[in-house]
């Protein structure tokens, strides 16, 4: 990368250990590590016990740095924790990539990690910001990267500009095209996560049009940071009875993501705010690569997705019911979105596309030998 031929190491700090629960940070962060085989990666992981997540690992140039806290993520003390713990790990690279939402924790700790840290370049991902209040009183890190262009103009108007916009990255692997399953009636999956109620709304507008659809929700609350809780299962059932929804599923979690998608015919997203969720969450993106559409929230995060997803506007039921109903009832429809959604995948979100920005960033930093900010 550098014209110094030895790999340079890069520190991997994240606001949760990269072996612990998904999250939109965790993921990406998980992603970048796999897709970017030009540098030596020190990165987060849990100190006590398994949780199933895959961790980098040495296959990826990895090497671990535990925490020790217990605290959910963003919680003060996993702050503290990881202000530590990769204040301390810093003196021992060439750069840090920090890939941290903007939450609750995040002005006090980025006024601390100048006075903790060495002075070495930083490159800061946001996967998010959880609320554009949280950059009340905070600086820059360094060299700063959106993931959509609507969150770069957020930071760029607090003063994290110039802000540069990388996508998500989305390994295509596990994510193969399926084909549509032949089941009657097809499977509506539906994600909650802020918008729980919204798409049970929809559902019931397109079932009063004459669409015939089991509707499959994940209510799982808002995920990523979020701290809105559960939502509650019979006041869920109680609106999906008043909508006519009588062929409902209920789910607190997915164990077979893969297995969910190659089953449904449509994903249903549409919450009216994302809080603590990626800008493009890795549901919608799994969803495209397997060759589902996606219905989404008018929302300017997204933006980038352009025509790959139908998008109802934000808290319109209506609309958004009868692009579900005419999507169900045109095959050919379905078909189109279906092969676009997957070659847009291919596109713009494969972490070769992703690592080769990074590693352009990632040589300005070294070679600058500066901040970036």
């Amino acid at each position: 990368m550098a014209a110094d031929p030895r790999v340079p190491r890069v520190l991997i700090l994240t606001g949760e250990p990269l072996d612990g629960p998904e999250g939109p940070a965790s993921d990406l962060a998980r992603g970048l590590v796999r897709a970017m085989p030009y540098a030596e990666y020190l990165w987060l992981r849990r100190w006590w016990g398994t949780s199933g997540t895959s961790a980098p690992g040495r296959a990826a140039g990895g090497r671990a740095l535990p925490l020790v806290t217990r605290g959910r993520p963003l919680s003060r003390p996993l702050w503290a924790q990881v202000a530590a713990v990769g204040a301390a790990a810093s003196h021992r690279v060439d750069l840090v990539h920090a890939v941290i939402p903007v939450g609750s924790g995040f002005a006090t700790f980025s006024r601390l990690w100048p006075r903790l840290a060495a002075r070495r370049p930083v490159l800061h991902t946001v996967p998010s910001v959880v609320d554009p209040a949280h950059l009340w009183g905070a600086r820059p890190l360094g060299r700063t990267v959106a993931m959509s262009g609507a969150t770069a103009q957020v930071l760029a108007a607090a003063g994290f500009g110039p802000v540069d916009v990388v996508g998500p990255v989305l390994r295509l692997g596990p994510w193969p095209p399926r084909p549509r399953a032949r089941r009657t009636p097809p499977m509506v999956l539906a994600l909650g996560d802020g918008g729980s109620e919204e798409a049970l709304l929809a559902a019931g507008v397109a079932a009063r049009a004459g669409a015939r659809f089991q509707l499959v929700l994940v209510a799982n609350g808002q995920g990523g940071g979020g701290h809105a809780g559960r939502p509650d299962e019979d006041a869920l059932r109680a609106i999906a009875a008043r909508e006519g929804l009588l062929d409902m599923e209920v789910l607190r979690r997915i164990s077979d993501m893969p297995g969910l998608l190659a089953a449904a015919d449509v994903l249903l997203y549409v919450p009216r705010a994302l809080v603590g969720r990626a800008d493009v969450p890795a549901p919608v993106l799994q969803a495209l690569a397997t060759g589902r559409p996606v219905i989404l929230s008018d929302l300017p995060q997204f933006a980038a997705l352009h025509d790959t997803v139908l998008r109802g506007p934000v808290a319109d039921p209506h609309r958004t019911g009868h692009l579900l109903r005419e999507l169900l009832d045109r095959p050919w429809w379905w078909e189109h979105l279906a092969e676009r959604g997957r070659a847009v995948v291919e596109e713009r979100f494969a972490p070769e596309r992703a690592a080769e920005a990074y590693a352009d960033l990632y040589r300005e930093l070294l070679v600058g030998g500066g901040q970036g900010a």
